[in-house]
């Protein structure tokens, strides 16, 4: 098996009206093309309006899908529905469990609709490696919360601009 960069997944939920305009699947192409990132799977999924049922948009093709759905437990053709996870636990393991993938779906409001994306960060695989080789382990990550930032915004406004100043030298 090749070694893989540490592997995220996004979930993004869009209201009813959601304006999809190509964008996104744009900037996640120049993102692949930059090798930053691959995608690994790709879902879209919608809860029905009326029964509350979460429903797999199939209209993206046979290949993608399939492990995020498996994921949020749907059973399509070929995965075999629910499996036990198991192998390879680690004390220090951290992220998001099957169960919290699953309620991310649950979560949904009625007509809503979410993208689930799963990516590999292709450009963190030599910075995983050497943190491992020096034997460190993960303990947490994350976005930061927009309270967060605004916590230290002229910092890392500061930070920033002063990064650019030193790169246009």
């Amino acid at each position: 098996m090749s070694e893989i960069g540490p592997v995220q997944l996004l979930a993004i939920a869009f209201p009813p009206d959601a304006k999809f305009e190509g964008r996104i699947m744009a900037e996640l192409a120049e993102l692949e093309q930059t090798k930053t990132i691959r995608i690994l799977d790709l879902l879209f999924v919608s809860k029905d309006a009326e029964s509350g049922d979460l429903i797999a948009l199939d209209y993206q093709g046979e290949d993608l899908g399939a492990i995020i759905g498996a994921l949020l437990g749907f059973e399509f053709e070929g995965n075999g529905g629910h499996s036990a996870g198991g192998g390879g636990e680690n004390e220090h393991a951290f992220g998001l469990s099957r169960e919290q993938i699953e309620s991310i779906g649950e979560s949904l409001e009625p007509g809503h609709s979410a993208g689930l994306l799963l990516v590999e960060h292709v450009w963190a695989l030599k910075f995983k490696n050497a943190v491992r080789d020096a034997g460190g382990v993960p303990i947490g990550e994350g976005f930061l919360t927009p309270e967060a930032i605004t916590a230290v915004a002229a910092e890392v406004a500061a930070m920033a601009e002063a990064i650019e100043e030193v790169e246009a030298e």
